[in-house]
């Protein structure tokens, strides 16, 4: 759980960069911003799960798919219904967001854990 936190931390917040950030939330053109973003992710996590539990390799798959289809909803809902940082969803959004990826480093780390 501590090494998909500490992944999620570095490549969520360290390397994503603006285009990222904005790009992914966008209605139109969010698909490369969002690819990247997750790529990060994937590269970030397949080189530490090899180091510590190589076995489980394709959890970084896993996690990269999760990811992905976690951050295009929040785009989706983020550039259909207008939720910027002035909208009071915003800080929600993110939170749901944000709970989201931890429950899916929680349920990773179970199966991993169990197997």
């Amino acid at each position: 759980m501590l090494l998909l936190t500490f992944k999620h931390v570095i490549a969520d917040f360290v390397l994503q960069t603006a285009w990222m950030a904005h790009g992914k939330d966008q209605k139109h053109g969010w698909a490369l911003p969002l690819l990247v973003h997750c790529l990060v992710h994937l590269a970030v996590a397949l080189p530490l799960i090899v180091i510590v539990a190589p076995r489980f390799w394709f959890v970084a798959f896993i996690d990269f798919a999760i990811h992905i289809t976690i951050d295009r909803a929040k785009g989706f809902v983020s550039a259909n219904f207008g939720v910027d940082l002035s909208h009071p969803w915003f800080w929600t959004l993110i939170g749901v967001d944000q709970a989201l990826h931890h429950l899916t480093g929680f349920g990773l780390s179970i199966f991993m854990a169990a197997n």
